[in-house]
């Protein structure tokens, strides 16, 4: 709690949340002011970005996997119970989070293996039915973090790219819930291939409730990913997975500690961190 009484919560810098504006206002900073955006979706079938205006054509989006109803009404019941037992810890920008998975400074290139004590049990399962799958047969999570999001939060979490020194190529999420819209966004390098006199370019990537999603190649490294305070319209929970980068697998410059974060991992008797 804060002096005067009020609930506090976990944003720093920009970042906001409806509780944090009562006390810190909602002025934004220059770079952060409205940029001319051209906006298109994303079509699983066809793997276009689609605009939704006549100004500019379709061009192609690669990098990204989405699997509808990965997980049955079910197991999303179960997995949302399971979570709710353990505590949800405030995070930034009005989300709560649960980490199974190891301290890192990223900045200094540290990973500390102390509190790290594997992946939950629950999860077992839905590795190794992403395994089933030819293109994640090989993927081996060392990290999953869970998120809530609320809108009488103002949940959202701003445009970025994950990590990859540590991480490895693909990051995978299980969408829970309610159905979510993950904008990614992209400032320079697209122009001439879709026509476009903007500033920033915006593709909307739908995910059903209980989907499976996949980023990898240039949706990972190239385009920055997103959730919208304003597509949160009811409560969502996901379940993000992450590989370790070539650096920790054989033959890479951290390999020993990589395996240790893999058995310590796939042991599946984790809990939050």
């Amino acid at each position: 709690m804060q002096d005067d009484g009020s609930a506090s919560c976990a944003c720093k810098g920009i970042r906001r949340c409806l509780k944090c504006e009562n006390v810190k206002g909602t002025e934004q900073l220059e770079a952060n002011e409205a940029k001319a955006v051209h906006q298109f979706r994303y079509d699983p079938e066809t793997r276009l970005a689609v605009p939704r205006d006549a100004d500019s054509s379709c061009f192609s989006f690669p990098g990204v996997f989405l699997q509808e109803d990965f997980i049955s009404e079910e197991e999303e019941e179960e997995l949302i119970r399971t979570m709710d037992r353990d505590v949800w810890n405030d995070s930034q920008s009005g989300r709560r989070k649960q980490d199974f998975g190891p301290k890192v400074n990223f900045k200094k290139q540290k990973v500390r293996l102390s509190s790290f004590s594997g992946l939950p049990a629950v999860s077992r399962s839905l590795v190794l039915r992403m395994q089933s799958d030819a293109s994640l047969e090989d993927f081996r999570p060392v990290e999953q973090c869970n998120l809530e999001y609320l809108p009488q939060r103002g949940s959202s979490i701003d445009p970025h790219l994950d990590d990859s020194w540590l991480w490895g190529e693909r990051l995978v999420t299980v969408n829970m819930l309610s159905d979510t819209t993950l904008t990614m966004s992209l400032e320079e390098g697209l122009k001439e291939e879709a026509g476009l006199q903007v500033e920033e370019v915006q593709v909307s990537v739908l995910l059903p409730r209980r989907s499976l999603l996949v980023l990898f190649g240039e949706a990972r490294h190239r385009w920055k990913h997103s959730i919208r305070r304003e597509d949160i319209q009811d409560r969502r929970v996901c379940s993000t997975f992450r590989e370790l980068s070539e650096d920790f697998l054989s033959g890479g410059r951290h390999e020993e500690m990589g395996a240790k974060l893999l058995d310590i991992s796939l042991s599946f008797r984790g809990t939050p961190v």
